[in-house]
Order: C-alpha cells, then structure tokens, then sequence
C-alpha cells in the first residue's frame, strides 16, 4: 500500500505519464491527419469514458458548482489549446512551446502558494528544477531573440493552462468523473465553434483512428490522475509532476522513432529527474 505522503507524487508522476504518452500517440496521429481532428476525437472518448468511470466507481452527481467548475475546466484548456496552435503557427516555436510550459505551471504553484501556503524547501527546489526540466525538454534549441510580438500567444495559452489546473482542483475533492465529463463537452463545443468561426473542416483518416483513440484514452487517463493527486494533495505538487509529461513524449519518441535528443534535452530530463527526488522528499 502507498504511503499517503508519497500518494499525491505516485499520481502525479502516473499522470505524467499518461499524458506523456497520449502527448506521443497523438503527435504521431497528426503526422497523417488534421490535428484539430485528434484532438477534437480526444475529446469525444473523455466523453464517453468518464461517464462510464462515473457508474464504475458510484460516484454520485456532484453539486452544480462542482459542475461549472469541470465546465471552465473545459473552456480553459480548449482555448489554450487554440491559443497555443495559434502561436506555434505564427510565431517562433522555439519560444512559444517552452514559454506556455512554463506559464502554464507558474500559475497553479503561486495560486497554491497563496491558499495552501509556501512549500518546505526541497519541494521549492524540486520545482526550480522542474521548471528549468520543461524549459529544456521542451525547448527546440537556442532560437533568436525574444521580441514582444513573441509573447502574447504563449503567455495566454499558459494561463489559461493554469487556470485549468486549477479548475480540477476546485472540484476534485468533492467528485471527479462526472466535472471531467462536463469539461470535455465545454471544450468539444468550444473547438466545434472555433472550427467551424475559423472554416475548419477535418476528419480523421480512417487508418489512425486506433491510434488517434488511444491518444484519447491516454488523455483520459492523465486527466483523472491529476484530479487524483490534486485531491491527494497539494495543487502546485500534482501540477509540477504531471507537467513533466513533455520528458515522457521525447523519451519515447527517441525509443520507438530513434529520434535524437539534444544534449539540452537529456539535461532537461536529467534536472525533471532531480525535480522528483526533492519533490518526494
């Protein structure tokens, strides 16, 4: 059995994974189809999988508060999807992903900071290197300089990031499938308008579906283990773990596509791994 202290890092890094993994399943999906038809298809298993967790485990319908919450969840986390595509499209990726990274986990951590109260000191040292982590992994290189133009897309999709961490943690002490399911309808109404505002129409080739679908499930299961740790815990610990799923996506890319990581990358990797230690301590 799980000692409960160590229970929020378990679920944290199990999330990590999760999502680390359906970060890759998707990734390779969009390689051959339209990626806003992966994630829209994502977003339609976590419909019909939550529910059915939901009778699984007798969780009753919770308050409508609780509700409301899954449902910014929802909103937040589309539109900084939007957000970060977005960016990535028309501006500088070596930027605009580690830089939304980053935002993205900085929010939860002062929101918790302020509710919970300041961490003990390995645990603020753990996420100085988690942060330093993300930025590597997720970095493409050195790339030119920051402009301002560079900042507003990937500061937006990095709050709104955070604002759906926290949306998780304002329902995931009371219940948790039934909220996420009302976040993945908020978030599939919310990419269905911006498709069809934005006159994108795509679907996905037939021969990707299994994989598209186990991105999904992946997906699934990375958010119901962050809502896990966030109800085991404390907020910034689950956000700082589960945001280190970018390690998990190049791990696996070099293993199974032999791709090559940057020397930057494996320090990256190396600091997330130093980040856990600390964070466990």
């Amino acid at each position: 059995m799980v000692p409960i202290e160590v229970l929020p890092v378990a679920l944290g890094l199990a999330a990590a994974l999760s999502w680390g993994a359906g970060d890759f399943a998707g990734g390779c999906a969009a390689r051959r189809t339209s990626a806003y038809a992966v994630v829209v298809v994502t977003q339609i298993i976590g419909i019909v999988t939550f529910p059915i967790l939901a009778f699984v485990f007798s969780e009753r319908l919770p308050p409508l508060d609780d509700l409301m919450w899954g449902a910014f969840a929802g909103f937040f986390g589309a539109a900084g999807l939007i957000a970060l595509y977005i960016g990535l499209a028309k501006g500088k990726m070596s930027i605009i992903a580690p830089l939304a990274a980053v935002i993205s986990v900085v929010i939860p951590v002062i929101y918790s900071v302020l509710n919970e109260g300041v961490p003990s000191f390995f645990k603020i040292a753990g996420f100085v290197f988690a942060f330093v982590g993300i930025w590597l992994i997720v970095s493409m290189g050195t790339g030119p300089c920051l402009k301002a133009k560079d900042l507003g897309y990937p500061l937006l999709a990095g709050i709104l990031f955070g604002l759906f961490f926290i949306s998780i943690d304002k329902f995931s002490d009371n219940a948790i499938y039934w909220p996420l399911t009302v976040s993945r309808i908020s978030a599939l109404l919310m990419l269905a308008g911006f498709m069809m505002s934005a006159k994108i129409v795509s679907k996905p080739t037939y021969y990707v579906i299994p994989v598209v679908i186990l991105a999904g499930l992946f997906n699934t299961g990375g958010a119901t283990l962050f809502a896990l740790a966030s109800e085991a815990g404390r907020l910034d610990v689950a956000t700082i773990l589960s945001s280190l799923s970018p390690a998990v996506t190049v791990l696996l890319a070099c293993t199974l596509l032999k791709e090559q990581l940057a020397p930057r990358q494996w320090l990256g990797v190396m600091a997330a791994l130093v980040a856990i230690i600390f964070i466990s301590i």
